[in-house]
């Protein structure tokens, strides 16, 4: 019997109930929020994190930046003293390297700070697993355990152990909560050793054993990086020293021997002779600044690469050479 004054849902198809209406906006949120996590929109609400995220992702902004400023210097020249004077005097050079520099300086300081929070993780890695281990040996739980572990100090690594223990804590098996826990670290050594306990676990060995197992392995991962970088540091000495001398190689010729053949020159051509007077010395100074700046530059991701094993690496050494040698050219060559 149907009564008057009521309304069902199928009397009027275009009306939803209002559960699904909540459950449609509470989907269209989620998908909100997963848009503005992710790409550009990521980048929107979050720039400062994106950019320093990974060391390259700082190109994005310094990129952009050195090419205006170039544009900006070369209109500059080219209104001060026209196109064929501003691509053939030395102020098109200072904008030029200007703009390296603010594109490379930044991801040199990155770089060298990523590589020195990762190097961090890879050496608190073994105590980590060696102090669970123990506890775990002593008779205690393993969330137990990392529970304890995770309120000491283990420099970059103990927001990671501190995230392992919540999860733990909402039990969250091991295995899985091992493997998020590696993801998050990020390194070579980490998803190596991760690796080694969870499928360890798995066959089910004993968790300790496991765990000491992996502390000495990263240990002896840890003493051989560091030996390989102290054996190749010397061949990045190499190469800057080299770059020195090739530096004050070009102050001696530029200061005595093209010198000389100039004056020489000039001294000639007034008796008719035409001897060493076409040497002009600006552009002898510039081509060799060019050449210390190339060779610099190049040089420095060479040393990166036979001592740290990435080009990237070498940029700070690119970035202090490349000064070095704009300073000497413009105080004293």
């Amino acid at each position: 019997m149907k009564l008057f004054g009521t309304k069902k849902p199928e009397d009027n198809p275009q009306e939803e109930p209002q559960e699904i209406l909540d459950e449609k906006d509470i989907f269209s949120r989620i998908e909100e929020r997963r848009r503005s996590e992710e790409g550009f929109g990521r980048f929107i609400n979050h720039p400062i994190e994106v950019l320093t995220e990974k060391p390259e992702n700082i190109l994005i902004v310094t990129i952009p930046v050195a090419i205006i400023v170039f544009v900006i210097g070369l209109v500059i020249q080219v209104s001060n003293y026209g196109v064929y004077l501003a691509l053939t005097t030395t102020g098109i050079d200072d904008y030029f390297l200007l703009a390296v520099l603010i594109a490379s300086i930044p991801l040199a300081y990155l770089d060298l700070k990523y590589s020195m929070r990762m190097r961090n993780l890879n050496i608190s890695l073994p105590n980590f697993f060696r102090d669970v281990a123990g506890m775990n040996e002593s008779g205690m739980t393993l969330p137990n355990a990392i529970h304890v572990v995770s309120d000491g100090e283990y420099g970059h690594l103990t927001p990671h152990i501190k995230k392992l223990d919540a999860e733990m804590s909402w039990n969250i098996p091991f295995v899985d909560a091992i493997y998020q826990f590696g993801e998050r670290i990020g390194t070579p050594l980490a998803r190596r050793s991760v690796d080694l306990i969870a499928k360890a676990s798995r066959a089910g060995g004993d968790v300790s054993e496991v765990l000491l197992a992996a502390a000495n392995d990263s240990f002896e991962f840890i003493n051989l990086e560091t030996e390989r970088h102290n054996n190749m540091m010397i061949y990045v000495i190499i190469v800057l020293i080299s770059y020195m001398v090739f530096l004050f190689v070009i102050a001696v010729m530029t200061g005595t021997f093209l010198t000389t053949m100039a004056e020489a020159g000039a001294a000639s051509s007034g008796s008719g002779a035409s001897f060493g007077s076409a040497i002009d010395m600006d552009f002898y100074r510039r081509l060799f600044l060019h050449a210390s700046v190339i060779q610099a530059f190049f040089s420095g991701l060479v040393a990166g690469q036979m001592g740290e094993g990435s080009a990237v690496a070498g940029l700070k050494y690119s970035v202090v050479m490349v000064i070095i040698g704009w300073a000497a050219f413009r105080l004293f060559i």
